[in-house]
């Protein structure tokens, strides 16, 4: 069993940053896909970014790419998602995901989730 703990979210206005974190309980992220999605009001869960082979690899939704960065501290089970450059539309509540590789942006090929934490950008 592998516990994911997401944190970093907040309020920011359009155009500002935040970097969200996520803390696994056992040393996952060495080697497992790590997967963000996210999840806005009345709509499903959309995959926004991934990261695998222990940092090297990674791969973003069009509607992030450039904007948003994935990385990870292998020494820390963390992985984090960096986002600049916010717009309204990113608000949502924001998932990271631990599955085996090859990582897709399918979420039922991800086994353990994080609990979520709220990003909310205002225009």
């Amino acid at each position: 069993q592998v516990e994911l703990v997401d944190s970093g979210g907040g309020s920011v206005q359009t155009g500002g940053s935040l970097r969200l974190s996520c803390a696994a309980s056992r040393n996952t992220v060495r080697s497992a896909c790590m997967g963000w999605f996210r999840q806005a009001p009345g709509k499903g869960r959309e995959w926004v970014a991934h990261i695998s082979g222990g940092g090297g690899r990674t791969d973003y939704s069009d509607s992030v790419e450039g904007r948003f960065t994935a990385s990870q501290d292998n020494a820390k089970n963390t992985v984090y998602l960096q986002m600049n450059s916010l717009k309204p539309e990113d608000t949502a509540m924001y998932y990271c995901a631990a599955g085996p590789p090859p990582c897709t942006a399918l979420p039922y090929n991800y086994v353990y989730w994080g609990q979520g934490t709220q990003v909310t950008v205002s225009s």
